[in-house]
């Protein structure tokens, strides 16, 4: 063989090998989500725009496979399953696992509040930029948090007209979390536990008579079926849904991919948001039509003149007190809470 051939034919071999080797390396990293597939809500259809986008921004060299609708692991399952690595990239809803995370659910503690769903998911990124002890909350189960989905601006859907707080006197609102109950005793409602799933027949049945939601959740329960009435209440946005990680898996990632996720759950952020209020709003045109519900004002002042209750601050001093205790700036984060 000539010196030139032979050239030739180790060039083909180790292109070839290269090729062999980049695949070796290729990642098909695995999303575990109790979202059903075809829910074609914001958080369904974003979840899939962030697994394109993460193939795309690899240029093919790794990939994600969604499990969709709790096939791998239930709600409450997910941050165990993360942790042990059964997958690499979930949704935690926060809100569910307060003693785990209580430093991830301060938004939590402090409804009303008057950020938007975009507002709180920066101030999620901003908590964490600044302060480690929140990534520490969360790597001591073995989880990062590549990005934040927080909820929908929420009012109150009710199945009768409610224009002020005089009219909530008595009325069972559905209730769960940390500052709702408290709320809506200061309110002088009752807080009825019911969960998301039971809210449809609770509503249809009259065991509540409103329940805190925004209008995209409310289409995509179908609770607008059965409660006729938005009472626009500014609640503010929850934190809902951590999009997190197996700390190994983030960890053992080389740094070009981990810059790729580190943005993609920036941009993940924007792209929600967009998408959560195109739904909004979709909803609401739906609402002027066939679907016949009702959108009620409500007097801000009214519902901020209930803030300084003893419960409603004793809740709020609960959180201050574990950010204290976790060497946190509790006093300067919460001013982000105030309304101006």
């Amino acid at each position: 063989m000539s010196l030139t051939s032979f050239a030739k034919s180790s060039a083909v071999a180790l292109t070839a090998l290269i090729g062999l080797a980049s695949v070796a390396q290729a990642d098909t990293y695995k999303w575990i989500t109790f979202k059903p597939q075809g829910a074609g809500d914001a958080q369904a259809i974003t979840t899939q725009w962030l697994v394109d986008e993460f193939a795309k921004r690899t240029e093919g060299k790794h990939s994600i496979t969604v499990f969709w609708g709790g096939s791998v692991a239930k709600t409450r399952e997910i941050p165990e399953a993360l942790a042990a690595g059964v997958g690499d990239f979930g949704d935690v809803i926060t809100p569910y696992f307060p003693d785990l995370m209580p430093l991830n659910n301060a938004v939590g503690f402090f409804i009303p509040q008057p950020m938007n769903a975009r507002a709180v998911g920066e101030f999620m990124e901003e908590m964490h930029a600044t302060y480690p002890q929140f990534g520490e909350e969360l790597a001591a189960q073995n989880l990062h948090a590549m990005g934040f989905r927080p909820l929908e601006d929420y009012g109150l859907l009710c199945t009768k007209p409610v224009k002020s707080v005089a009219d909530m006197k008595g009325l069972r609102i559905r209730s769960y979390g940390f500052a709702y109950p408290k709320l809506i005793e200061a309110l002088g409602a009752s807080p009825v536990s019911i969960a998301t799933s039971e809210a449809y027949e609770a509503l249809q049945r009259s065991i509540i008579d409103c329940t805190p939601i925004g209008p995209a959740l409310a289409r995509g329960w179908k609770y607008d079926e059965v409660a006729k009435y938005y009472i626009e209440i500014p609640l503010g946005a929850s934190f809902g849904h951590l999009l997190a990680m197996n700390l190994d898996t983030y960890n053992g990632m080389d740094d070009e991919t981990k810059a790729v996720v580190d943005q993609l759950g920036k941009d993940y952020l924007v792209e929600y948001a967009r998408v959560l209020d195109e739904d909004a709003a979709r909803v609401r045109e739906l609402w002027k039509g066939d679907l016949g519900v009702e959108v009620i004002p409500f007097p801000e002042e009214e519902l901020l003149s209930v803030i300084d209750d003893a419960g409603v601050q004793g809740v709020r001093q609960e959180w201050i007190d574990k950010a204290n205790a976790a060497g946190v700036p509790a006093e300067e984060i919460v001013k982000a809470f105030d309304f101006k």
